[in-house]
């Protein structure tokens, strides 16, 4: 298993990078914020990688971070999400913003990705619960986290946004229920 390459970054064609290795060339396919933080051609470039084993090939996939990598591993194991999709993810949305719509169940944010529809969102949400995130305290202060999400579904049901409406969450007193999040919620969001 390739599990990290070190060589002179040679082509970059997002999302695949040319990689010499003491002379021998690695193809690596790459999510895009990884590639947005890659140093200029000619330049030494450090990847944590990830090798694919299909029928048909071998394909490496990179990574600038492990947590970046860690996050793949976990997407590709869930039925129906290949590695191209994983890339995809990663791609539309950083780690932490995965793991905070696993911790608060919002599949709104995953369909927002291209090749991610609904039932695929509500898989990978199940899937990845309680293995991606799932201790987000910061987010919604210290409130309940089924409270936390039901409070952030009836803000968007009433037509707010994903970042008014987890502003306004964090507004919320720890320990508050449901409905007087919701009320807390409303009063944050009016003084807005």
């Amino acid at each position: 298993m390739i599990g990290r390459l070190s060589g002179i970054l040679l082509e970059k064609n997002p999302p695949q990078l040319l990689v010499d290795c003491n002379g021998v060339g690695y193809e690596v396919g790459v999510p895009m914020s990884t590639f947005y933080n890659l140093p200029g051609l000619g330049e030494k470039v450090v990847l944590l990688t990830h090798l694919a084993i299909r029928e048909d090939a071998h394909v490496l996939f990179g990574f600038g971070s492990a947590e970046e990598r860690n996050t793949f591993k976990e997407l590709i194991k869930i039925s129906g999400v290949g590695a191209r999709t994983a890339l995809s993810i990663l791609s539309g949305m950083s780690v932490s913003d995965l793991a905070q719509a696993v911790t608060l169940q919002e599949a709104g944010r995953l369909t927002r990705v291209p090749g991610i529809g609904k039932k695929t969102a509500e898989r990978l949400l199940l899937e990845l619960k309680g293995k991606l995130g799932a201790d987000l305290g910061a987010a919604g202060g210290a409130v309940h986290h089924d409270a936390t999400s039901d409070i952030l579904n009836a803000l968007l049901a009433l037509g707010y946004s994903d970042k008014e409406a987890t502003l306004a969450i964090k507004q919320v007193p720890a320990g508050a229920s449901v409905s007087d999040g919701i009320k807390h919620a409303l009063k944050a969001l009016s003084k807005a």
